[in-house]
């Protein structure tokens, strides 16, 4: 039996509930307080429109944002349960067919609706959101569009619903091309309600959207989630690519989770990886963007949005459309202001003068870490009499040393890419006795360009001058220069611990130092003979080393394995020294891909080739190890390579079809004109290799599956 209580406890309860009370209202009371500060804060500000900047980043440029969020709800407990199990039902995709997958879409659209807001705005659901969108048809997307109408403002300030934003609006440009040549796949069928309305064009849905961003577009330029939504709308405007990397990298933020789907509705589309074709409103959209977010910001404001870390690359983008937009319109000074003017006025002849604003914003521009990204962009897509008088007052006679600095050559680098021959020779002079220096600072790069330009502006002296100057940095010694290069954490010298600082990020070191020796493979002559030179040095464990520790790396060995050379003994080296590590290699997530690259290399050749007994000799090493092979995906993709069951169960058949791939080689190498330059893909692969080699692999597919 419970004690009863008693008098003196029913006071104390009383007391206790008293002081609750009086605490409550004062807590509630200081936050009345507060938000009332806040408001009268904000409304000062708003009246004055004039932002005041705190340690240069503080405070949004262009007016601070609407005081008030809107706030659409909560799911509740069992209708997050339902979308949680939905989200597990689409990842593990193990519908009968296509038609039961699309049914099942739609019975969770028809379950959504209503709740899209709070989808989207749901940090266990957004990713779901995201998911439906990428699977959604046009239909589905355009009806997305009408419930996000009148919200756009506070959903691409979100931290989760602007994603869905930005991946409705990826998702939907394609469909503008298309409807924009007449294609439409969202007519109203018999089957649908006849009560129901046509939809718009996606063309007029976008432009509704920008409706309700007009006037707030000042302060979306730094928002932290915004700014990423601002970015997608201007590519998809503007008709750019949308799944380049480059264009991947302007949008998306380094920590951008990636959401996969096993199918889309719509299929896959050409469309994200070319230009498209945008309706001429789209133009007039980003012409008004353009003026828009820069009309209210003085020359002050405009400045410290350059060196912003959210505004700059906003800023690049509009800098970049703004002058492919209105070059041609605004090509002489008097024409209207644009924000290639408002950067640089009074250019050209404002940047003779070194005291002028236009020169002051591109030296102070130059040596910062955020505002020389903005720099890079103006440099490269400025017009022509604007670039001659920039090179020759402000880069011409300090380049070589701009090329020292861990900032500055990273624009100086974009001057050299846009240089003529006569300024580029008289720039590599200059740079010329800067190249020790330029190696004992890691500046790869610098000289990886130096390379490149002088082999398309056919400077051959300047590539011979350049090459015996990197040698001679490297101690006079060309053995040294690919292990120096490429694997530098195996060499602890005096020289190295003195710069330390430099060397912290080994895996950007490695692949610069990577690329440029594959730039110097890439040149017929005395640069590619050096690199082969030092590649025929390397002991066996260096090259194990070279094709299994990075990607950047093997690609070496793979460009040096494909690329001609006068010594008869190179490529028969290179592979003898990699025979005893067959299975090693196969096994590595990148060794497998050199390993790959030996099976295309003929066995009778001039200036290419390796005995066939090599081949035959891997192959049965790989052989002892085929379950091991089988057992790991890199090893798979070997034995597929080097058609490991048809060496099996018909040997014959595969000596004569390794035969007919070294006879196919040949001819590739016999039809190449010596001395011609070559193309290069990111990590200094030859182009046409690299295509090559593709339609061999997948030749081999065919032929393995015509075999089995």
């Amino acid at each position: 039996m419970p004690k009863a209580r008693t008098k003196r406890q029913a006071i104390r309860d009383e007391r206790k509930a008293k002081r609750r009370e009086t605490a409550i209202a004062a807590e509630e009371a200081s936050k009345a307080a507060k938000r009332r500060r806040l408001d009268e804060a904000s409304a000062g500000e708003n009246g004055d429109q004039e932002a005041i900047f705190e340690n240069g980043h503080d405070q949004p440029i262009g007016g601070p944002p609407p005081a008030e969020r809107e706030f659409f709800g909560m799911l509740s407990d069992q209708e997050q349960e339902y979308f949680r199990s939905v989200d597990e039902q689409l990842d593990i995709d193990d519908f009968p067919s296509q038609e039961e997958r699309q049914l099942y879409l739609a019975s969770v659209f028809a379950e959504a609706q209503g709740k899209e807001l709070k989808l989207a705005c749901s940090q266990s659901c957004s990713r779901l959101m995201e998911r439906l969108i990428l699977m959604s048809n046009t239909r589905q997307k355009k009806k997305l569009f009408n419930q996000f109408a009148g919200h756009f403002l506070n959903l691409i300030q979100h931290r989760f619903a602007s994603h869905c934003c930005e991946t409705l609006f990826l998702q939907s440009a394609p469909i503008v091309t298309r409807e924009l040549g007449g294609e439409r796949d969202d007519v109203l069928t018999d089957q649908d309600d006849p009560d129901e309305k046509p939809l718009p064009y996606m063309e007029e849905l976008f432009l509704l959207t920008l409706d309700e961003l007009e006037g707030q577009l000042g302060y979306l330029l730094t928002d932290r989630f915004a700014s990423h939504t601002l970015r997608v709308l201007l590519i998809i405007l503007s008709g750019r690519p949308l799944e380049q990397s480059q264009t991947k990298s302007l949008v998306h933020s380094k920590k951008k989770e990636r959401i996969s789907v096993p199918w889309t509705s719509d299929g896959p589309t050409d469309l994200n990886n070319q230009l498209r074709a945008v309706p001429i409103s789209f133009n007039l959209a980003t012409k008004k963007i353009i003026t828009d977010s820069v009309s209210g910001i003085n020359a002050t404001e405009l400045r410290v949005l350059a060196t912003h870390p959210t505004g700059n690359p906003v800023l690049q983008l509009l800098l970049e459309l703004d002058i492919s937009l209105n070059l041609k319109a605004n090509d002489d000074e008097s024409g209207d202001m644009t924000l290639l003017w408002r950067l640089l006025p009074g250019a050209p002849a404002s940047l003779k003068d070194a005291t002028t604003p236009a020169s002051d914003f591109v030296n102070s521009m130059l040596y910062d870490r955020v505002g020389s990204r903005l720099l890079e962009t103006l440099i490269t897509h400025c017009p022509g009499k604007i670039f001659k008088v920039l090179y020759k007052h402000v880069f011409g006679d300090r380049i070589h040393s701009l090329l020292r600095n861990d900032i500055a050559s990273y624009p100086a680098i974009r001057v050299l890419n846009r240089l003529s021959k006569e300024d580029l020779v008289a720039a590599v002079e200059k740079a010329l006795p800067e190249i020790g220096k330029y190696v004992a600072l890691s500046r790869f790069n610098v000289i990886k360009t130096l390379f490149e330009r002088c082999q398309a502006r056919q400077a051959s002296s300047e590539i011979d001058s350049l090459t015996r100057a990197l040698v001679e940095a490297f101690g006079s010694d060309p053995k040294s220069l690919v292990p120096r290069l490429c694997l530098p954490q195996s060499f602890d010298t005096d020289d190295t611990k003195g710069h330390e600082p430099q060397q912290k990020n080994q895996s950007a070191l490695v692949s610069h130092g990577s690329q440029l020796a594959n730039a110097m493979l890439a040149i017929p002559g005395y640069p590619s003979k050096t690199i082969q030179t030092s590649l025929s040095a390397l002991p066996e464990e260096l090259i194990l080393q070279l094709a299994t520790s990075s990607a950047p790396t093997s690609y070496v060995l793979v460009n040096a394995l494909s690329t001609p050379s006068r010594n008869k003994f190179f490529h028969k080296t290179l592979v003898a020294s990699m025979r005893p590590h067959s299975f090693q290699l196969a096994m590595s997530e990148h060794g497998n891909k050199v390993l790959n690259s030996v099976i295309s290399i003929p066995s009778k050749g001039d200036d290419i080739s390796i005995p066939f007994h090599f081949k035959e000799l891997i192959m049965e090493q790989l052989g002892q190890h085929e379950k091991e092979l089988r057992d790991s995906f890199e090893g798979r993709r070997t034995w597929r390579a080097w058609k490991g069951d048809l060496w099996r169960n018909r040997r014959r058949d595969w000596v004569s079809w390794a035969k007919e791939v070294d006879s196919a080689q040949e001819q590739g190498f016999a039809a190449q004109p010596k001395g011609a330059s070559r193309l290069q893909n990111g990590y200094g692969n030859d182009a046409t290799n690299t295509m090559r080699s593709s339609d061999s692999i997948r030749k081999r597919k065919r032929d393995v599956d015509g075999a089995s």
